[in-house]
């Protein structure tokens, strides 16, 4: 497992392209028949994926967690962004279908993926924050997800919010996940952006094929940007502002943590303030 240490919003003035995007992207998910786990000492959040072909790919819980099994002090958020897969937690096990959601509680000891066809596996998204508390663990599949419709093809940022974990659905101990998709002729998945200084945010790009998005970043005086490629991460500081603008139509995953878990709770930043 990869450790990540990010830097402060002064440190990040000294950055280059190479040591931002060091420091903040992640660009090693998704790799076929492998479990990669990047931490990251921002809110202890675990961003991460599994991608199983010919066989079964377990969680383990690395040397750094200290912890005799994976969830034992944490909760786990799974994405299916690929083929039809299932998820086993303990003695239960969970078909996800693409963009079906996966809890999995505190004390969940056993976290098996499997594909369904290796010619077109699944491409579990994992996303993990420590837990004080266990819930149930439980599928959402996509129709079950609270849909919200928001911006317009005039602004460029027509888009419908997915939302799984979160304080109206499945419960959970500090995590908020869900996925954002764009609309056709749509780019900009928000704008003005906004920053979330009671919790980190974590976006996973995908659905791009060969596009690009330019991922904003940075105090809201001195922003700079990221390119991001599809299937890749980006971990937002709570000091950051968040907000992308695509060369097409895309989607991403974002999931939250941290000691609020209204959706709501951020705080919009002016146009007038960018620069």
């Amino acid at each position: 497992m990869e450790t990540r240490y990010s830097p402060n919003h002064i440190g990040y003035r000294q950055l280059g392209t190479k040591e931002l995007r060091s420091a903040f992207l992640v660009e090693s998910l998704f790799a076929p028949g492998k479990l990669e786990l990047v931490y990251s000492d921002a809110d202890r959040a675990i961003v991460g994926s599994a991608v199983p072909v010919s066989s079964p790919i377990q969680l383990r819980a690395d040397a750094e967690l200290r912890a005799a099994y994976f969830c034992e002090r944490r909760e786990l958020g799974v994405l299916n962004i690929g083929g039809p897969g299932a998820v086993e937690v303990d003695r239960d096990r969970f078909e996800l279908a693409k963009f079906d959601v996966l809890y999995a509680g505190r004390g969940s000891r056993s976290v098996c993926f499997s594909s369904r066809d290796a010619a077109n596996p699944a491409a579990f998204y994992l996303l993990s924050y420590p837990a004080h508390a266990a819930y149930p663990t439980a599928l959402i599949p996509q129709a079950s997800a609270n849909h919200v419709h928001l911006g317009s093809l005039e602004g460029a940022n027509r888009r419908t919010i997915h939302q799984y974990i979160h304080t109206g659905g499945v419960k959970s101990c500090q995590l908020v996940m869900g996925y954002t998709q764009l609309h056709e002729g749509s780019v900009w998945n928000t704008m003005p952006p906004h920053t979330h200084a009671r919790r980190t945010e974590i976006y996973v790009y995908f659905d791009l094929g060969n596009a690009r998005v330019m991922h904003f970043m940075g105090m809201p005086e001195e922003t700079r940007h990221i390119v991001v490629s599809d299937r890749q991460a980006v971990i937002a500081p709570s000091w950051s502002i968040h907000c992308a603008c695509g060369t097409g139509a895309y989607a991403f995953c974002w999931g939250m943590g941290g000691e609020n878990q209204d959706f709501p709770d951020m705080d919009a930043v002016p146009l007038e303030r960018l620069a």
